[in-house]
């Protein structure tokens, strides 16, 4: 079968796909609700699909590592996060639909408690969540909340730049891993001299991004980042684990100051052929402040549970509450 690439992208749109997935001598996949079918024919070239759209550095990095990860636009506006990979079965490709509307709080459902996050002026705010689970749209959500109702200096460092802001009552300066900075560690030294008032950092990935991030957030900036990890309590012992042993109690000390809320979220197919969000909410009060410094993250379980006069929530309950609306 012959298609032009930007005819299959579109094609994937136009049928409300959140991923579309491209394998040499397999049917064309998409999911759709979170379901994966496969409606699309036999490709037996993807190389020569994508080879019109790629730069000399993208190619040179498929031809080095085996893999290259990049965003593409539509004419039409459309945004498209792309992951060209090798594998036993030859060249694949696995893109993720980015919405042409940059997404709000309220259109998320999130909690009141979610959307007064972005009006903290510093600290540590985590999304976590699997791969897939929306992470980098409540990120972006966050991002429109701060943009249109604070007068501040928004600086994002991405991987790739999956939806473009435009400048609002904030300024806002959107910076690609591997385009405008060699990476995050990179880009995030040198934002803290970019007179930053929010820093969005698009993944925790390692300890010296963490430890930057940490700092940063210590000293005055709102830090907005995303972790892949299933719980609040497994986010905190993620971070600490990170470190060495002998550098732990520190960065308990750090974090215990800094950390504000983790949010940890999963998607669940809705009754209107959508997905919607269910997000696990922990604020991080005195209480669990003293948890984080003293190691006791075991502890900190049961203080969700029972914060629900700090906006708090568990999974469960979160999940219990959709069901109760009728949602899913």
């Amino acid at each position: 079968m012959s298609w032009r690439i930007d005819e299959l992208l579109l094609k994937a749109v136009k049928i409300n796909a959140s991923d579309l997935h491209i394998s040499e001598g397999e049917p064309v996949a998409v999911r759709i609700a979170g379901a994966l079918t496969k409606p699309g024919g036999v490709l037996s070239d993807v190389l020569s699909l994508f080879e019109p759209i790629l730069s000399d550095k993208q190619r040179a990095a498929l031809n080095k590592e085996g893999e290259c990860d990049f965003a593409y636009s539509l004419s039409t506006g459309h945004r498209f996060r792309i992951n060209l990979y090798r594998s036993m079965e030859g060249l694949d490709a696995a893109v993720r639909i980015i919405p042409n509307s940059i997404p709000t709080c309220h259109g998320l459902g999130m909690p009141e408690t979610l959307r007064k996050l972005s009006e903290l002026k510093s600290g540590l705010v985590l999304i976590t969540g699997v791969t897939g689970s929306g992470k980098s749209t409540t990120l972006a959500a966050f991002i429109n909340e701060i943009n249109r109702n604070r007068a501040v200096h928004i600086l994002t460092l991405e991987d790739p730049v999956e939806y473009r802001f435009a400048s609002n009552r904030s300024l806002i300066h959107q910076r690609e891993i591997g385009r405008d900075t060699t990476d995050f560690t990179s880009g995030l030294k040198a934002a803290l001299r970019q007179d930053p008032d929010v820093i969005v950092v698009g993944e925790l990935r390692d300890l010296e991004t963490i430890s930057i991030a940490v700092t940063a957030a210590e000293t005055g900036h709102l830090v907005l980042s995303t972790l892949h990890t299933r719980s609040a309590v497994e986010t905190v012992d993620r971070i600490i684990d990170v470190f060495p042993e002998q550098q732990q109690r520190q960065i308990r000390v750090q974090l215990a100051g800094s950390l504000q809320a983790v949010v940890s979220q999963q998607l669940f197919p809705d009754k209107k052929g959508g997905r919607t969000a269910a997000f696990e909410i922990m604020i991080v009060t005195p209480a669990l402040r003293n948890l984080i410094r003293e190691g006791k993250t075991q502890q900190m379980g049961s203080y969700i549970q029972t914060g629900g006069q700090y906006g708090m929530k568990t999974m469960e309950s979160a999940i219990g509450e959709l069901k109760r609306r009728g949602i899913f």
